[in-house]
């Protein structure tokens, strides 16, 4: 019997437990990112429908400073020889037609003898030209005769341009040309000279070293103008083209902008990694700017019809872009979206509205402030 009274009891306490548990899922919960304000704040918003414009994207390329390679000049010797002087040193500045350097060649005496010898045979044909011209008036020798003497100071006029030709290759000039004819002074010293105004960037040669024509020796650049340069990824290609307005960024300026245009943009992909050279010119007369300075590029694309909102319209809550939708009833609910960057005090929607609605343009901060009160006190 006491058995049984406790069963029953025990059946009615999970009964009475039972019927409140029902009771506490049954109750309504308020909607936290739904506020409906009184007439006092909504005579201060201000509402508007999501829109769309043209709306030009910023790509943002890493990039790099580099020199402009139409003011520079990679400098080597004319000729095989050892290195007896260097002049130049790295940093200093050299106009065109400076002595860089100066070997030892004997290649370069030999080629000179040559050209004495070609001059001294060119001397004696005319000599005998001129006396087989005379012999021939004077009916003493035939025109065969004379006809050969002339060939041959013809032909020595044509080898003593060629060895003249040859000394100019080497590197002399006519002057030091003329002034061999005249004297017979053979010199086996050469000149590197400079062949750009600008500044030594690189020197790549030792006392006593002997270099060959293929040698780079120098590198001489124009530091007051150079280039920007980056690759834009294959997907982003048809956005770029040359003339477009570019941001350049150097993190060693403090993320100073430096605008430009685009002056190229690559005609073919690179293969490995799928991207196509962009460049633009700067202005470096100031000297702020290294080659091999990282840079981005930001470049303004062609502008593309894009949903828009104000930036007075959006509220940050938890680290996230929000906005306010009117809804029906005069209710306005808190949605989550993703935005760009601001333009213009506009920002573009990436995700979240479909366009079609309504939002708080105005005044969606004093509306958050309301809806975490009354969240606060339904708390």
């Amino acid at each position: 019997m006491k058995k049984t009274i406790f069963i029953l009891l025990t059946a009615a306490v999970l009964a009475g437990c039972n019927k409140e548990d029902g009771k506490a899922v049954a109750a309504p919960s308020a909607d936290p990112a739904l506020v409906m304000p009184a007439q006092e704040l909504l005579a201060q918003l201000k509402l508007a429908a999501v829109s769309t414009q043209p709306v030009a994207d910023i790509l943002r390329v890493a990039g790099r400073i580099d020199f402009d390679e139409q003011r520079l000049a990679r400098i080597g010797a004319t000729i095989t020889g050892r290195v007896t002087d260097i002049d130049a040193v790295l940093g200093q500045t050299v106009k065109r037609g400076d002595v860089l350097a100066r070997l030892n060649s004997s290649e370069l005496s030999s080629q000179q003898l040559a050209y004495l010898k070609a001059r001294a045979e060119l001397e004696l044909n005319r000599r005998n030209a001129e006396r087989a011209k005379a012999l021939f008036d004077a009916d003493v020798i035939a025109a065969a005769e004379l006809q050969r003497r002339q060939s041959e100071y013809q032909i020595s006029v044509a080898e003593t341009r060629a060895a003249a030709d040859q000394l100019q290759l080497l590197g002399v000039t006519p002057a030091a040309i003329e002034r061999l004819g005249k004297h017979g002074a053979v010199n086996s010293l050469t000149p590197v000279v400079a062949t750009l105004n600008g500044v030594v960037v690189e020197r790549k040669l030792a006392q006593g070293q002997v270099v060959q024509p293929a040698d780079s020796l120098f590198v001489v650049a124009d530091l007051a103008n150079l280039w920007a340069v980056a690759q834009v990824p294959e997907q982003q290609v048809s956005q770029v083209r040359a003339g477009q307005s570019v941001s350049i960024e150097v993190p060693a300026l403090g993320n100073e902008k430096l605008l430009g245009k685009l002056i190229y943009v690559g005609q073919t992909i690179d293969p490995e990694t799928r991207t196509v050279l962009v460049r633009t010119a700067l202005d470096n007369r100031d000297g702020r700017l290294k080659p091999a300075m990282l840079a981005s590029m930001l470049i303004e694309a062609r502008p593309v019809e894009h949903l828009v909102v104000p930036a007075s319209a959006v509220v940050r809550e938890n680290d996230q872009d929000h906005l306010f939708v009117a809804e029906a009833e005069g209710g306005f609910r808190l949605l989550k979206v993703k935005l760009g960057v601001e333009q213009g005090g506009q920002r573009v929607v990436l995700a979240g509205l479909k366009g079609s609605e309504t939002i708080v343009v105005e005044g969606a901060f004093h509306l958050n402030n309301e809806r975490n009160r009354k969240e606060m006190e339904g708390s």
